[in-house]
């Protein structure tokens, strides 16, 4: 019988992976490697932050964070898990939780939260994210 607990750090572990991506620096494009290995390859990733919707694919979503976090422009980013709820059956998981994030922008500093909801589904190599879903407060 499979190890309840043991899937459910496993399935955090792998969100706790996804957010620790985001960290200003010289190492964003190190870090990129991270969501890749997180994100299945045909991973969609949608935001309902602002006006609309919009959709990414993996590197659609990697390619301007990267460029974001690396350039100088925001320092001390980082973005973290508040609380979570991790529901499970079988191969397939779904976090919902919700986050923060804060960061210096022009020397001022900047704060923001927000919820997502990332599914994930039990693969030969791990569990991996097939989608996430977010929307900033």
């Amino acid at each position: 019988m499979p190890d309840q607990d043991a899937d459910d750090r496993a399935v955090r572990a792998v969100v706790d992976r996804f957010f620790a991506a985001f960290v200003s620096g010289p190492e964003a494009a190190a870090r990129a490697e991270d969501l890749r290995a997180v994100l299945l390859p045909e991973a969609l990733l949608v935001s309902a932050a602002g006006a609309g919707l919009t959709t990414y694919d993996v590197e659609s979503f990697i390619a301007p964070r990267v460029a974001l976090l690396g350039s100088g422009a925001l320092s001390d980013f980082r973005e973290w898990v508040e609380s979570a709820r991790v529901d499970r059956f079988g191969e397939i998981a779904q976090v919902w939780c919700t986050y923060a994030k804060s960061w210096r922008q022009d020397g001022e500093p900047r704060t923001g939260s927000g919820a997502k909801s990332l599914q994930l589904v039990r693969t030969a190599g791990g569990w991996r994210i097939s989608a996430v879903v977010w929307d900033d407060a």
